[in-house]
């Protein structure tokens, strides 16, 4: 099986490192933001599985990312299956999350950290497996950091 295609947008190097070795050692295809900008760049230009999204960005939110991706369409709800109409996207925060801030934006996951790398990487096997994509249509460049 192919691995999934992977965003990860994290501020903290050493955490993304850390996460990006993992997901790659098990044959995901991943690329990193550290911000809400380069995170949008991203998503307008390439198409992945599954996005990795730290709420606490050092520009603005991963609320912000969220909606602007939404807006653009570059982002939409998965469309079938035991998780339509839910967003590709794994929350991570190290503070609490607002329960209305994961009801209007409806995330696959919520992580809390510190997280059980486990959680993570089961979560990219079974987007790899589902293969659900963002609305985007041009190709993924695997392995690109941004």
């Amino acid at each position: 099986m192919q691995g999934a295609r992977l965003l990860l947008v994290e501020d903290d190097a050493m955490l993304c490192q850390l996460i990006m070795r993992n997901l790659r050692a098990r044959g995901h295809l991943t690329t990193s933001a550290t911000d809400v900008e380069q995170a949008l760049h991203c998503l307008r230009t390439q198409t992945f599985d599954l996005i990795i999204l730290d709420i606490n960005l050092p520009d603005q939110t991963g609320w912000d990312v969220l909606r602007c991706a939404l807006q653009e369409r570059v982002l939409q709800p998965l469309p079938e299956g035991n998780h339509a109409g839910k967003l590709p996207v794994v929350v991570l925060s190290a503070v609490r999350v607002s329960p209305r801030r994961l009801a209007e934006f409806r995330p696959l996951a919520y992580l809390p950290k510190p997280f059980v790398m486990d959680a993570l990487l089961r979560l990219a096997a079974e987007a790899a497996s589902d293969r659900h994509y963002t609305s985007n249509s041009i190709p993924c460049r695997a392995d690109e950091e941004a």
